[in-house]
């Protein structure tokens, strides 16, 4: 159902693996599968290309991106 590359959006809140919040409805691209693909590894960015969060996700808690998909923006602190 995943692959490496592709774009997903979270279904559920969780957080990043420094502690981010991430919230339903962000999305993100697939940097690594885990073995058998029971686990993503996420990264998250702002709309200019910042890195939010790095994040492991499970497959239950996201979904591919779809054509009828449409970007929300919210702010975002970036750490420095």
């Amino acid at each position: 159902m995943f692959e490496e590359h592709q774009q997903i959006v979270l279904t559920e809140e969780i957080f990043g693996d420094d502690e981010t919040q991430l919230k339903p409805g962000d999305a993100g691209a697939i940097v690594h599968l885990h073995p058998n693909k029971e686990a993503l590894v996420v990264e998250f960015t702002t709309l200019g290309g910042d890195t939010v969060a790095i994040a492991t996700v499970l497959p239950s808690q996201g979904r591919p991106v779809t054509s009828g998909d449409m970007t929300h923006a919210r702010n975002m602190e970036i750490a420095v």
